[in-house]
């Protein structure tokens, strides 16, 4: 069975973060790991506190995973300042992991800020030419391209820029645009496009964690990078549009939509 370690925050609403991860990996037949870096306190409309964990126990997580199961994947979500960054940073270079999918967790849905801005530029100077890929939104490309995207072609812009911080892909997410959710994967030669109508729902709680997650698990399982985003994006859009209509504000999607046809109501 492949192996998908997520390192990341703890949501305890559960829409996002590690449970999510943990869901999405669970629903693509993967074995989900994880190494929780932050707790955080949050429900679906607001983010109340967090609560980022010692050195010592984040590290102490990674070398019980690489001492004994080892991965075939990571995903690697909110990092929130740049002592749990470096931490993070100096595992994957001592552990040398393969199909290492970031999600730069910048900001929660309903705009508190998740990432101090020295851990930002870190995350430019060293985490992002250990990954294989990187899946920023409109508003985290911009963040670290230094550049206003308004439009497809301003993503493919920016895509180049932040692949030539050393990612070998960068799948850049337009889903903050109006209109079809267009997201860009570049791959240092080509622009492929992937476009998914864009869902009339609130609930897309936990959505960038969910893709990446994804992507990972496909990755892990010998899928080509094209492939494992074609398949990411059809899984996240089936889960919005079965989305659960859960909390007062920006509720889950639901990660398991394939196996309960119907069954999982909204009551």
């Amino acid at each position: 069975m492949k192996k998908v370690l997520t390192i990341a925050g703890s949501d305890c609403s559960g829409g996002a973060g590690i449970q999510a991860d943990i869901k999405t990996m669970s629903a693509h037949g993967v074995y989900a790991m994880s190494v929780i870096v932050s707790v955080v306190a949050e429900n679906t409309f607001e983010v109340v506190s967090i609560e980022d964990l010692p050195d010592k126990i984040i590290k102490d997580q990674i070398d019980c995973i690489y001492n004994d199961m080892g991965t075939d994947a990571v995903k690697i979500g909110m990092l929130s300042n740049k002592r749990i960054m470096s931490c993070v940073r100096d595992k994957l270079l001592e552990n040398k992991p393969e199909n290492v999918v970031l999600d730069p967790v910048m900001y929660a849905k309903h705009g508190a800020c998740l990432m101090q801005e020295d851990a930002i530029d870190l995350l430019i100077e060293d985490l992002i030419a250990l990954c294989t890929c990187i899946t920023p939104n409109i508003p985290e490309a911009e963040r670290i391209s230094g550049m206003k995207i308004d439009g497809v072609d301003d993503m493919k812009k920016a895509a180049v820029i932040i692949r030539n911080m050393g990612a070998k892909y960068v799948l850049v997410k337009g889903g903050h645009h109006v209109g079809d959710a267009i997201d860009i994967l570049y791959d240092g030669e080509n622009f492929h496009e992937f476009v998914n109508e864009k869902i009339d729902t609130k609930n897309t709680h936990g959505t960038g964690c969910t893709l990446s997650s994804a992507i990972a698990s496909n990755l892990a399982l010998g899928k080509s990078i094209y492939d494992a985003v074609k398949s990411s994006k059809e899984y996240i859009t089936n889960a919005i549009k079965h989305d659960l209509h859960i909390g007062k504000g920006n509720g889950p999607t639901n990660h398991f939509y394939k196996f309960f046809e119907g069954e999982l109501k909204n009551e």
